[in-house]
């Protein structure tokens, strides 16, 4: 009998697992049949180790110069498997990165009145399209249009699932077959490769670049005109800039030249900011550049669509403002309802847009996006240092911490320019790599996401929620 075989015939059957005492407490996790098919998996997987002749030190202990299978090594694999299934994949993590609004960590973190609201409309029956009043069937849009009309002093305001879905559908009602014009300089690519070109060819419209990447005129906007033009699009570069010789066209300037030809413009302002300077205080002398949706409306902007999970501060959603007769349009449009807002994602716009109306000087406080980006130098200090001094109680002398300056940014393809001065918690590792540290964090049961610069983990106090000050303390504790 040669080795393999020899291997092979160490495992177990997946009925002696079923009935040993190793894995009878999983099945106060998952049905026997569940952990059946987990048990068959691992036991596969240990098959497939030594067909293919790999290292079988996992599996196997060598013992009075036979192998053996490790039962210890079964047991928790097995165990890891059904835990794996029963689990939820989408999982909290504390976000060390310094990026406010991270796209891979689920952009903004919502509002404490947006999370009540959620719970309670995911917790039984809610009126979505009921009209408590008249008794009757209505759109769920009607919850959050009037309050977002009052916020940015538009006619009217729809909703959709997020702001790729409101360009997306505005086009279609607005220009289907027909032309729209747009500055070859603002042909943005969103995250995951969406291209405006392409947004635009699916909705049906006819794209016509006009300008050039740095230089676009309003003479080139007039000279593309023709009978075929339905629409002039402003789109807003707000995951890049063009600096230096450059020249743009003003959403004001594209409103005079429609109106002489009785063309519609929109903007696509993609960020969605809501406040301006008077109602955001930008700590350490920084700038705000960053446009809001009012402003294009009072430069007489018909339609203007921009996220609710970005500079907003809300759930994942696309708002569309502007011209009640275009707005409803876009609303009957059919293409709306498969793209329509869930219940949970509404509830949490609608008590966060509560918020920018009863407290419209104090509702960035209540906002984490709005309050990590206002966060002063001298706040973020003060937490660095308690940080710094809460994972000493708990790490070895393996682990070097110190504080530094460094930078947060805002993400989620917004300001790209601005950088915020912050103070960064450092752990430098004596006796393995930073990468290797970062990786162990990132499988805590509560995952820290952290970033790596000169073989040193860096932890950006701006990111880290209160409630997730105990979790990273505890994933540093754990560290083996």
């Amino acid at each position: 009998m040669t080795e393999q075989s020899r291997l092979l015939r160490q495992i177990p059957a997946v009925d002696d697992l079923l009935n040993s005492q190793g894995v009878s407490a999983l099945f106060e996790l998952a049905e026997r049949s569940v952990v059946s098919d987990c048990i068959g998996t691992v036991l596969q997987r240990v098959r497939e180790f030594i067909l293919a002749g790999q290292d079988i030190g996992n599996w196997f202990i060598e013992a009075d110069g036979e192998q053996l299978i490790r039962e210890d090594a079964l047991y928790s694999a097995i165990s890891c498997k059904v835990k794996e299934v029963v689990s939820p994949s989408l999982r909290r993590v504390v976000n060390a990165t310094g990026v406010i609004i991270h796209t891979n960590l689920g952009r903004s973190a919502l509002p404490k009145a947006a999370l009540d609201a959620v719970v309670k409309a995911a917790s039984g029956y809610c009126n979505l399209e009921y009209d408590l009043v008249e008794g009757k069937r209505s759109k769920r849009h009607e919850h959050i249009a009037s309050s977002i009309a009052a916020i940015c002093g538009a006619e009217d305001a729809f909703v959709v699932n997020n702001n790729a879905a409101a360009v997306l559908v505005s086009l279609n009602t607005l220009a289907k077959g027909g032309e729209v014009i747009v500055s070859r300089g603002e042909l943005v690519e969103i995250g995951g490769s969406f291209r405006m070109p392409d947004v635009m060819e699916a909705s049906g419209a006819v794209l016509r670049e006009v300008g050039s990447t740095n230089k676009t005129k309003l003479s080139d906007y007039e000279s593309a005109i023709t009978d075929r033009t339905t629409l002039l699009l402003k789109v807003h570069t707000s995951n890049y800039r063009i600096v230096g010789f450059t020249q743009d066209v003003s959403v004001k300037e594209l409103v005079e030249l429609g109106a002489k030809y009785n063309i519609p413009v929109m903007v696509d302002l993609g960020s969605g900011l809501l406040l301006d300077e008077n109602c955001l205080p930008m700590p350490d002398g920084l700038v705000m550049d960053e446009h809001i949706a009012r402003d294009f409306i009072r430069d007489g902007a018909d339609i203007v669509a921009f996220s609710a999970d970005k500079l907003l501060g809300s759930s994942q959603a696309g708002i569309v403002v502007g011209k009640s007769d275009m707005v409803r349009a876009i609303a009957k449009n059919p293409l709306s309802r498969a793209i329509r807002i869930d219940k949970l994602s509404l509830a949490a716009l609608d008590a966060t847009l509560r918020l920018y109306l009863a407290w419209p000087t104090k509702s960035y406080q209540m906002i984490p996006t709005l309050a990590m980006l206002t966060k002063s130098l001298n706040e973020i200090s003060i937490e660095a240092e308690e940080i710094r001094s809460r994972l000493a109680s708990v790490v070895s002398k393996e682990f070097g911490l110190g504080v530094e300056p460094g930078y947060s940014k805002v993400g989620g393809g917004t300001l790209p320019l601005l950088d915020l001065p912050t103070v960064l918690v450092a752990v430098s590792p004596k006796t393995i790599s930073a990468d290797a540290l970062s990786k162990m964090l990132r499988s805590a049961e509560v995952p820290v996401i952290c970033r790596i610069a000169d073989d040193m983990v860096l932890l950006d106090p701006r990111t880290i929620l209160d409630d997730d000050l105990d979790a990273l303390v505890e994933a540093f504790r754990n560290l083996t």
